[in-house]
């Protein structure tokens, strides 16, 4: 994924729903994250993760797992990690 911005676009994407956490590279040109909000504005972002991206990137394939119900945010705002 190096040179698609993906995690650029994730993060304006992010900031626009109104969802908080991270994304990072990893080392095998993949992309990790953790995203959380409202319930209906992390399916629009997984929506957008699994289906969007950025206009150069290709995405093959989504994973999300470890989802569960959190009782307060535990980031402020959406960041690129690095």
């Amino acid at each position: 994924l190096a040179g698609v911005c993906f995690r650029m676009y994730a993060e304006s994407e992010a900031k626009k729903i109104g969802v908080v956490g991270w994304v990072k590279n990893t080392g095998k040109g993949t992309v990790i994250g953790q995203v959380q909000g409202p319930e209906e504005k992390v399916n629009s972002m997984k929506s957008w993760l699994s289906r969007v991206g950025s206009p150069s990137s290709r995405i093959d394939r989504t994973n999300f797992s470890n989802e569960k119900a959190i009782s307060k945010l535990e980031y402020t705002n959406f960041s690129i990690r690095y």
